[in-house]
C-alpha cells in the first residue's frame, strides 16, 4: 500500500483527489495536513511514498496588486513550498510532487493571437502569482537526488464540479444567456478527474521532472459555453462577427483576454505512457454540471 500525504487540506484539488483515491480501496493510505499554522512541522513525514503538495494562494488578480499582496504570494507559493520540500526529503519520503501552474508562461494571448506552449518555450511570468510558482519549482528540483524525485505538474486551467475561477462564472453566463459571442480561440483544460489519474500515475510511477496535463482535445471558450447551456437543458445561440467588440474592451479589462484569448500546450508535451484522461470533454462538461455519474 502506498502512502500519500496531500499538504493544503481542504483545498479544492487536494479534495478531490481524495475523494478520487477513495475508488481505489486498499491500494493507497491518504492523509491530509493543514498547512494554516506552524504546528505542520511537527508531523514527520517519514515512511510517505509521496508528498502532493497543493498548498498555495490562488490568483484571483487582474492588474497591479500591492506589495503586501505579493510578499504573501512568495511566503506562501515559493517559500513555503521549497520548505515543505526540504522537510520531506529530510523526513525520507520518496517524492514530492508540486501543483505549479500553466501561469509561468505569462498571460493569455490577446484575441486573434495564436500562443502554443511547446518544449522549447521558455517560462516568462507576467505577474507575481506566476513568479512566485516558477521560483517555487527552481527551489525544489535543486533538491532532487538518486532517493528523492520531485515532479512537477504545469496544468492548464482546471475545471470540474464546484471549482473556482473562471469556469463558474462562464457557467454562470452559459444559463442566462441565449446569445452569446463567437469567438474563434484555442485554449487547453484539464478536467479535475484527468487531473487525479495523471497524479495517481505519477506517484505510481515515482516520475521526477516538469510534466504538462491536459485535456485530450483543445477548448474553444464559445463552444464550451454552449455545450453548458446544453448540459443544464437550455439553448445559446452562437454570434459571429461580434469578436472586434471584445478586441475593443480587452485593453480595459483582463477578464476579455482570460475568457476568449489563447493559451494552449502543443499535445505532444502532454502525451504519457498511460492514458489519465478518464473523460472527454463533453462527458467532463456533463460531469461538472451534475448531470452524469463519475467517469
Amino acid at each position: 500500500m502506498k502512502k500519500i500525504l496531500i499538504t493544503g487540506a481542504g483545498s479544492y484539488i487536494g479534495t478531490s483527489f481524495e475523494n478520487y483515491m477513495k475508488k481505489f480501496e486498499g491500494e493507497y493510505q491518504i492523509d491530509t495536513l493543514d498547512m494554516l499554522d506552524g504546528s505542520w512541522r511537527e508531523k514527520s513525514f517519514s515512511g510517505y511514498d509521496a508528498i502532493f503538495h497543493v498548498a498555495g494562494i490562488a490568483h484571483s488578480d487582474s492588474g497591479k496588486i500591492s506589495e503586501e499582496k505579493a510578499k504573501l504570494y512568495y511566503s506562501v507559493n515559493t517559500h513555503l513550498t521549497v520548505e515543505t520540500a526540504k522537510k520531506a526529503k529530510q523526513d525520507g519520503a520518496g517524492q514530492f510532487v508540486f501543483m505549479s501552474s500553466a501561469i509561468v508562461y505569462g498571460d493569455s494571448g490577446k484575441i486573434g493571437k495564436e500562443k502554443i506552449i511547446t518544449k522549447e518555450t521558455m517560462p516568462s511570468p507576467a505577474n507575481a502569482y506566476g513568479d512566485s510558482k516558477l521560483q517555487a519549482e527552481n527551489g525544489i528540483l535543486e533538491l532532487q537526488d538518486g532517493c528523492f524525485d520531485v515532479c512537477v505538474l504545469r496544468p492548464p486551467m482546471i475545471y470540474g464540479e464546484n471549482s473556482k475561477g473562471n469556469y463558474p462564472t462562464l457557467a454562470k453566463l452559459a444559463k442566462k444567456m441565449r446569445v452569446f459571442p463567437y469567438v474563434k480561440n484555442t485554449r487547453s483544460m484539464l478536467y479535475i478527474e484527468n487531473l487525479c489519474e495523471f497524479v495517481r500515475l505519477m506517484i505510481d510511477n515515482r516520475e521526477r521532472g516538469i510534466f504538462f496535463p491536459q485535456n485530450s482535445s483543445y477548448t474553444n471558450t464559445s463552444e464550451m459555453v454552449k455545450l453548458i447551456a446544453l448540459a443544464n437543458g437550455k439553448k445559446t445561440r452562437l454570434v459571429k462577427g461580434t469578436a472586434w467588440m471584445l478586441k475593443i474592451l480587452s485593453p480595459f479589462t483582463g477578464l476579455v483576454n482570460k475568457a476568449f484569448g489563447n493559451l494552449a500546450y502543443d499535445m505532444k508535451i502532454s502525451e504519457y505512457k498511460e492514458n489519465y484522461r478518464v473523460c472527454d470533454f463533453e462527458e467532463s462538461i456533463k460531469r461538472t454540471e451534475g448531470n452524469n455519474n463519475a467517469c
